[in-house]
């Protein structure tokens, strides 16, 4: 690990941090803490615990990305190069830019822009589904199956075909966060998640079997 390199996502983790003491003491001591799938406040707290969320999003998030290369044993999340140097950065700054999003609506009390929220996911779909192909197999990222870890070809065609599935999902949800209302598109979104994550664990297990019959 080169420091020179992770210093700007030290600094991407740390913008969340830099916002919510910027506002800190315009934010009232007791917060909306959680929303119903249509947008609605239905659970309450300190305000301390958005000291919690920009731990657990950006910070922990870059922890875990750190360290996986290190515990890998077979070393192929380190063969990813610039690759994986790429997708830890996307996915660091995608969690930085939630907190920040769930510090501003909390400031706000409101959820109006829950569809901001969606398009956001849509476009982290479509980066992720860019990146797929490029994973190695690796007990840590990607579509971790018994017949992925298994085959080598299986994961490689599991990931080819998740990666069309995720890019395509992305431009889905983010249309669907363009056209249609917040109540539609939390359980559209949901439903497009489940299908993305589902339908690679079912092909995985069947292109396994295919090979070893």
């Amino acid at each position: 690990m080169k420091l020179k390199k992770e210093i700007p996502l030290l600094l991407v983790v740390l913008i969340p941090f830099l916002y919510l003491a910027f506002i800190w003491n315009s934010l009232p001591e007791t917060i909306p803490t959680h929303w119903n799938i249509k947008g609605e406040i239905d659970g309450w707290g300190k305000k301390s615990i958005l000291i919690w969320v920009t731990f657990l999003l950006p910070v922990l998030t870059y922890i875990i990305l750190t360290a996986i290369p290190f515990l890998d044993p077979k070393k192929k999340i380190e063969s990813m190069g610039n690759k994986f140097y790429d997708l830890k950065f996307l996915l660091v700054l995608f969690m930085s830019a939630l907190s920040i999003f769930i510090i501003y609506i909390t400031k706000k009390q409101s959820m109006t822009n829950m569809n901001f929220l969606f398009a956001g996911l849509g476009i982290l779909y479509i980066l992720m589904g860019n990146y797929m192909k490029t994973i190695k197999a690796n007990y840590f990222i990607g579509i971790r199956t018994p017949w992925t870890l298994e085959n080598e070809s299986v994961w490689k065609s599991t990931h080819i075909l998740a990666g069309k599935l995720w890019f395509a999902g992305g431009f889905i949800v983010i249309l669907s966060s363009l056209l249609t209302s917040k109540e539609f598109n939390g359980y559209f979104f949901l439903s497009i998640t489940i299908l993305l994550a589902l339908i690679p664990v079912v092909y995985s297990y069947a292109a396994y079997k295919k090979i070893k019959a």
